[in-house]
């Protein structure tokens, strides 16, 4: 029989030792059920030199007049409040920095991570919005990209000395199975009209089981069909015109569910269809000057049209740019001469041991280039052509979410680099100790 003490606790005395196992286990189970109150406060969340946090200062540092220009939402009209577009700029900032290029993704994100909880600042987001301003802003991320150059600038850190220029080919949102002839896509087109008129009818007919919000997506769906086969019949002259034999003009074909999309060689030797994304960037600093997206496969004939957008962001031209052999055009390396910008690129390599360095048809510039990478200094300034261009590529692939795009077009694409190359470029402020 167990004796009490005072505060009715048992005894010691008759008690079983530590050691003995045969009464039955005490452990301290779950409990579940229990309502929990605890004190949180947002602005507690993150520590204060949080990438979050930096990004939300350098942001509001800059000038966003050219988003909150496009907001519906104004005093004495009805409607609810828009929201910030500095929250759903620093939302896909801080997203992108961590590699994720989800709308879905992003709006869970919002409500479950700390981080993206304390951007929000308790405003709701859903994918729908997240995903329309993610590419509905093409022009003024462009202004904010030149902004952030300004910035740079201003504080010493960017001189465009020399500017590495390459290439990336990323997976466009479209299979290869839906590339068509001339034929096939009149056929889809006509069928895709016959669909629009057939929603509508449904639209007008009273009853059914189909809400009136399923038959508006209904109809919106099959006229963005309609219009991308349209689009796909206008694109395929211009696929023509880069075929070279009547046979294969005959044989062009254009993809049904991204028309801009083309068939392009990938880095694993593959050919899928794809974009080319054009990147310059400062060789000393590693900060993107420039980008850029086109649908061609080949790297030809894109060094000059960098050089102009390089020139409208900064108001300067950089000393040198290095660029592979695929950009090798003599035309435009004798026009970036006439500019004072000195190309340094791979040479075609001479058939034979007697092929003079310069040739007769060489002009000034297209000379001085031959005779600068026959030296030792030429070789040496190329190097960092990799060091700087194949870095920043892999960064932003691996790291930034430069990879197989989700979205269709080649303005849409252009938003998703830029996103890419603003946050980057954010994060070389950080590391140079502007905007921090």
């Amino acid at each position: 029989m167990s004796k009490k003490d005072l505060f009715g606790v048992e005894s010691c005395e008759g008690k079983k030792s530590a050691t003995d196992r045969s009464g039955a286990v005490r452990v301290q189970r779950a409990e579940r059920n229990q309502v929990e109150l605890r004190p949180s406060c947002l602005e507690d969340l993150l520590p204060e030199d949080h990438r979050a946090r930096l990004l939300w200062s350098a942001v509001s540092r800059l000038d966003l007049s050219a988003f909150y220009e496009e907001v519906g939402s104004r005093d004495g009209s009805a409607g609810r409040p828009a929201i910030d577009p500095k929250i759903l700029i620093v939302l896909w900032l801080y997203a992108t920095s961590e590699g994720v290029g989800s709308a879905r993704e992003l709006e869970r994100l919002s409500t479950s991570h700390d981080a993206y909880r304390w951007i929000c600042g308790g405003v709701s987001v859903n994918h729908h919005t997240l995903s329309d301003f993610r590419v509905g802003h093409g022009e003024a991320l462009d202004a904010l990209m030149t902004k952030i150059l300004g910035v740079l600038m201003h504080a010493g850190m960017l001189k465009l000395r020399r500017v590495a220029q390459d290439g990336v080919r990323v997976r466009a949102a479209a299979g290869a199975a839906s590339f068509r002839r001339e034929r096939s896509l009149r056929k889809c087109l006509k069928a895709a009209r016959e669909q629009v008129q057939a929603t509508k009818r449904l639209m007008s007919s009273e009853g059914g089981a189909a809400t009136a919000r399923e038959k508006s997506a209904r109809l919106q769906a099959a006229k963005e069909r309609e219009a991308r086969l349209t689009k796909a019949l206008a694109q395929l002259d211009q696929v023509r015109e880069s075929k070279g034999a009547k046979e294969e003009k005959a044989e062009a074909r254009v993809s049904t569910t991204d028309p801009e999309a083309r068939v392009m060689k990938m880095p694993d030797g593959g050919f899928r269809p794809a974009y080319n994304v054009q990147l310059a960037t400062d060789t000393k600093s590693r900060v993107i000057v420039g980008v850029s997206v086109s649908n061609k496969g080949s790297d030809l004939g894109q060094m000059n049209p960098m050089l102009r957008q390089i020139k409208s962001r900064t108001g300067a031209l950089p000393k040198e740019q290095l660029v592979d052999g695929g950009y090798v055009k003599l035309d435009d390396i004798e026009t970036a001469a006439q500019q004072n910008v000195a190309v340094f690129a791979p040479p075609q390599k001479p058939r034979t041991a007697k092929t003079p360095a310069r040739r007769r048809v060489d002009g000034p510039g297209v000379a001085a280039w031959r005779c600068r990478m026959q030296t030792e200094r030429g070789a040496e300034i190329y190097k960092q052509r990799a060091a700087t261009a194949e870095r920043v590529n892999a960064d932003l692939r691996t790291w930034r979410g430069l990879g197989p795009v989700l979205v269709r077009g080649a303005d849409k694409v252009l938003c998703l680099a830029l996103w890419s190359a603003i946050t980057y470029n954010l994060l070389r402020c950080f590391s140079l100790g502007v905007l921090g």
